[in-house]
């Protein structure tokens, strides 16, 4: 990245909003991983439950979030910036943000080569 994000820092721009975007995160279960974890993942799983479950590390997928978030918000035209989602269950948050955002957005099974062809 161009720029460098301190997110402990208690100047950031978004550390205001950390505690209560943590507790609509657990509400809303965003913490509930799969069973499987690859290598990649391991960084940002906070632990196992006894089902087998990965939990995920909400405080790393907060940061990783608020990158986000700044990279998208520094892209001068909307149309510029493609949201995917292939699972049912994130469908309908690429549509809500895609229509707040009026970026573009693939929901659903695609075609392999979509963008590149």
């Amino acid at each position: 990245l161009p720029f460098a994000l301190n997110m402990s820092n208690p100047n950031f721009a978004y550390s205001k909003t950390r505690d209560l975007d943590l507790a609509h995160m657990i509400a809303a279960s965003c913490h509930t991983g799969t069973m499987n974890c690859s290598d990649l993942m391991q960084p940002y799983i906070y632990k196992r439950n006894k089902e087998g479950i990965h939990l995920l590390n909400l405080s790393k997928t907060w940061e990783k979030l608020m990158i986000a978030a700044r990279i998208i918000a520094s892209i001068d035209q909307p149309g510029d910036v493609l949201i995917v989602a292939e699972r049912k269950y994130a469908q309908r948050a690429v549509l809500k943000f895609a229509t707040y955002t009026k970026v573009n957005y693939l929901a659903g099974k695609w075609t392999p080569g979509t963008l590149t062809n």
